[in-house]
């Protein structure tokens, strides 16, 4: 049952025979599901009911890149394929033969056009619900240090879950995941990274692929998981792969290059390619690998050890066993058109849409005692729909993605000493040197003093989130990686940086102010309008990095980007420099300097006890007006921010 849980549309793979009668008797799209069949009850009562794993098949898929001058490359020749549920597929070849194009083609992670078709079931790959039902694991381990390793995996599993899932059925499932990687001895454990101690470079390899699994995929992508790995950790994470694949009837598919014997037995198919350019030389079994180079010519020598190392010898150009030419031919012969076959009868003998298998799995999630009724919603295939089904990319609804971010920001953020430091305790710290310098400013009588005071203070509150890029453009890359995954939106993202990051900084702005405007002595009458803009230019600045960090590829490049900002508000502010004798072509920037309408704010309120104001020769602009521009520039750059994080620095595949 914990297993029906989380993969509830997963069952035995059927042979593609359309003498089968179990799988003839498949609905085909149009057709009404009749409930008797696919009510809760009888599918846990009648095991005959189980739904159809996933079939996938592949037409024709070939990939040309351009070079830097223009001229086309081959990367991969088109090739076909079928594959079925339950199986453990190595898709092997020399370095440049388009292993991993294959795979992110097949993924749908390719970014760079590719000609082919992709087929699920038999019904054409629905780009919009594709990522329900697949994963991908990349060859990167990114995520948070202060993460522990059964948070990350309740993480993947609260934003793949279907709905009705009990607590108790979740945690169970968790356990199976972290029993089934051997991570159940390292549960509590952080992830770890450079500055954080935590689990081994292999544990951390088993939690990206457990992620993967926990994302209730029926199809499994996994780029070159074992590199950088040891033996026996590699041997570990195939093998874990190799019992989801069977337990749970998972398709996973696996670049792996040169794997040793023990590891190569646990693959059930092997995908040869060969390079310059990219070809498909064998597609079977791996144990029937052997046998069939013997078959085209090509025995392995009795003293080969690793069958791998053999096949590989014989399909890399210009090694001394190379038979590339040969086996090119034997393969158009002997497997090319059988692979032909298989891939047209799979495209006739239709299995359940994507649609119809979320409705299934909606289905299964739901407690014993629901049941159509009447008023049952009919989606436009006729399959019957309890409740409500979510048939877009996001398994959870958008609150749902909210909670579960917010959940970890928390942690993160409380686990992280540097990051309360950067938000809270520094500002504090700046607020008493600045106050300390500046005490008692007021009592003195040097006007000049003052002005330098609020000057100073408006710069260093402006400067408050500047620390902080370093860490939102890390957080950046966990975003990309998860978000195109479709665990959750950049709004939702962007939801707990406002709700959690921003009011965390806020709180250290305000006081810094507090801290600095007390030991000045600056009497309280004053306080109002200094704390609120100075709280406005935290805000607008506050924006103004998070944008640079959403757009710049890298730390520097945000720095820079944001440097012309500061030094063009802070200069042209009626103080430095004044609007009357500002150039013409800039004085524009005076209406929308934020610190310009702070300092006009502040010394206007000043005016009775100052002459400051009418020195300065202020325009007599309103504050409301001020407060509206400032507000606006916060709005545009949030919105662009998410902008920026949706469609720029995207992987590129």
């Amino acid at each position: 049952r914990i297993l029906q849980f989380a993969f509830p549309c997963f069952g035995a793979m059927l042979p593609l025979d359309p003498s089968n009668t179990a799988l003839t008797a498949q609905p085909q799209p149009g057709t009404r599901l009749e409930s008797a069949a696919l009510s809760p009850s009888s599918l846990e009562s009648n095991p005959d009911c189980s739904p159809l794993s996933v079939s996938l098949t592949f037409k024709d898929l070939a990939f040309t890149a351009k070079l830097l001058r223009g001229e086309p490359k081959v990367i991969l020749e088109p090739c076909s394929g079928h594959l079925g549920g339950g199986q453990l597929v190595a898709v092997m070849g020399p370095s440049g033969c388009g292993k991993t194009t294959l795979l992110d083609m097949l993924a749908m992670k390719k970014t760079a056009p590719y000609s082919g078709q992709v087929f699920i079931n038999g019904h054409a790959r629905n780009a919009l619900l594709y990522p329900r039902i697949a994963a991908y694991v990349s060859q990167e381990d990114d995520m948070p240090a202060h993460w522990k390793v059964r948070e990350a995996l309740e993480f993947n599993v609260a934003l793949k879950r279907q709905p009705g899932a009990s607590c108790k059925a979740t945690a169970e499932f968790i356990d199976v995941l972290l029993d089934t990687f051997g991570l159940a001895g390292v549960a509590g454990t952080y992830i770890g990274g450079p500055q954080v101690r935590g689990i081994s470079g292999g544990q951390r390899r088993r939690v990206t692929l457990a992620r993967g699994v926990a994302a209730n995929a029926s199809l499994l992508f996994c780029d070159e998981p074992t590199s950088g790995l040891s033996a026996a950790d590699a041997e570990l994470c195939v093998r874990a792969l190799h019992d989801i694949a069977k337990r749970l009837s998972v398709l996973v598919m696996v670049v792996i290059h040169q794997p040793r014997r023990e590891v190569a037995r646990l693959f059930d198919t092997l995908v040869l390619l060969t390079s310059n350019p990219g070809r498909m030389m064998y597609f079977g079994s791996m144990g029937g690998a052997p046998a069939y180079m013997e078959a085209c010519g090509h025995p392995m020598p009795v003293q080969a050890t690793n069958p791998v190392d053999f096949l590989l010898d014989l399909v890399t150009p210009g090694v001394e066993l190379d038979a590339t030419d040969s086996l090119v031919e034997a393969f158009a012969k002997r497997q090319q058109p059988e692979l032909e076959r298989q891939v047209e009868q799979a495209l006739v003998a239709k299995g359940l849409t994507v649609r119809q298998m979320l409705h299934l799995a909606h289905c299964r999630a739901l407690s014993d005692d629901e049941s159509p009724t009447s008023s049952s919603d009919e989606d436009e295939s006729g399959c019957l729909i309890w409740g409500r089904a979510r048939l877009g990319p996001y398994a959870v609804p958008f609150h749902a993605q909210v909670v579960a971010l917010m959940k970890r920001r928390v942690r993160l953020t409380l686990r992280n000493p540097c990051a309360v430091s950067m938000q809270v305790l520094l500002p504090i710290l700046m607020g008493l040197l600045i106050g300390c310098i500046y005490q008692g400013v007021w009592q003195s009588h040097s006007y000049l003093q003052v002005v330098f005071f609020i000057y100073i203070m408006f710069t260093m509150i402006t400067l408050n989130s500047l620390p902080l890029m370093p860490t939102l453009i890390q957080e950046r890359g966990y975003l990309k990686r998860e978000t195109s995954e479709r665990l959750y939106t950049v709004v939702a993202h962007q939801m707990t940086v406002l709700l959690i990051t921003v009011p965390l900084s806020f709180v250290g702005a305000t006081a810094e102010v507090v801290i600095a405007y007390m030991l000045s002595g600056l009497p309280l009458v004053y306080f109002r309008v200094f704390l609120t803009w100075c709280l406005l230019l935290f805000l607008v600045f506050d924006a103004l990095f998070q944008w640079a960090a959403a757009v710049a590829p890298d730390g520097e490049q945000a720095l820079s980007l944001t440097l012309p900002f500061q030094i063009v508000f802070m200069l042209l502010n009626g103080l430095m420099v004044k609007e009357s004798s500002a150039p013409f072509l800039l004085r524009w920037v005076f209406e929308i300097s934020p610190t310009s309408y702070a300092m006009e704010a502040i010394f206007a309120r000043m005016r009775e006890d100052t002459s400051v104001y009418d020195f300065l020769g202020y325009a007599g602009r309103s504050s409301s007006k001020g407060m509206a521009v400032v507000g606006c520039m916060i709005f545009t750059l949030r919105v662009l921010q998410v902008l920026a994080l949706k469609y720029l620095n995207k992987l590129r595949k």
